[in-house]
């Protein structure tokens, strides 16, 4: 598990016995079994105003992408000019907030001309896991 802290507040931690603190600071995600970093829903405040990539979805489909499907061609509104195949992408709703995000299934070009039913992002993380998993959500 990896967390960004600020310098005071591990100033201010720094005072608590370690028996008496469990943890401090926004979890941004963790490291797999295999070795892979997974990015936590917690990181979407860090992650969505440097996003090079962003995906706005169409009213209809926020609701879909909150409970974790995937993104298809016909829920996006707009998508980023010359976002890559497999470029990781921020998921805002239409008032530029931010809902999630995924991986760029087809690059913004190929989505011009594919059917509405083809995925263009698939679903990593959104907000509605705050809900979904509140029990084991660090």
């Amino acid at each position: 598990v990896r967390y960004k802290i600020s310098s005071t507040l591990a100033k201010h931690a720094a005072s608590i016995k370690k028996k008496h603190l469990l943890s401090f600071g926004t979890c941004i995600g963790r490291f797999s079994k295999t070795g892979n970093f997974r990015l936590h829903i917690t990181a979407l405040d860090f992650l969505s105003p440097y996003a090079m990539y962003r995906v706005w979805l169409k009213a209809p489909s926020e609701q879909q992408f909150l409970y974790g499907q995937n993104i298809l061609r016909s829920g996006v509104a707009k998508m980023s000019d010359n976002t890559p195949q497999y470029a990781g992408v921020v998921v805002m709703n239409m008032s530029d907030m931010p809902l999630g995000f995924g991986v760029a299934a087809k690059s913004s070009l190929q989505v011009k001309n594919t059917d509405p039913m083809t995925i263009t992002v698939f679903h990593q993380a959104d907000i509605g896991e705050y809900i979904r998993s509140e029990e084991t959500i660090v």
